[in-house]
């Protein structure tokens, strides 16, 4: 469930290199799946327009999972595929401004990142404090 960034290989989810010992030169640090919750708003939009704009990200980028939308603000969660915390943010945080143009996004901005760990997630979830998906898989208005 990779973005399509190039991130790296997907290894056993450490985030560390191995040493090759042939060589003594380390391996790029492994890939891990981070759970990103992306909350953006700005000026109020049509919500025809914030649907078909969140539709077209979806399709563009099956990573997504579930968008919710109003006139002013929206959120989209989704799984990203990088080496560690600190490119999944960076990734997560471009993501609304780089496609806004192609997938027709209303001119808002970030406001709102969380970045975890699978799992962390996944532990949320088990203790009854992780945010499930609150809708199906989809674009949905809150």
């Amino acid at each position: 469930m990779s973005s399509g960034h190039d991130a790296g290989t997907a290894g056993d989810g450490t985030g560390t290199g191995t040493e090759d010992a042939g060589t003594g030169h380390d391996d790029p640090p492994s890939a891990r799946l981070w759970h990103v919750t992306l909350s953006v708003s700005g000026p109020r939009t049509p919500l025809a327009e914030v649907r078909r704009g969140l539709e077209q990200l979806a399709h563009d980028h099956p990573f997504l999972l579930t968008s919710r939308y109003a006139t002013d603000h929206a959120e989209i969660r989704y799984w990203e595929e990088a080496r560690d915390l600190h490119d999944a943010a960076a990734l997560a945080l471009r993501l609304w401004g780089e496609h806004r143009s192609t997938a027709g996004l209303p001119p808002w901005e970030t406001v709102g990142l969380e970045v975890i760990d699978r799992t962390t997630y996944h532990q949320r979830l088990a203790e009854g404090y992780g945010p499930p998906p609150a809708v199906p898989v989809g674009v949905h208005p809150y």
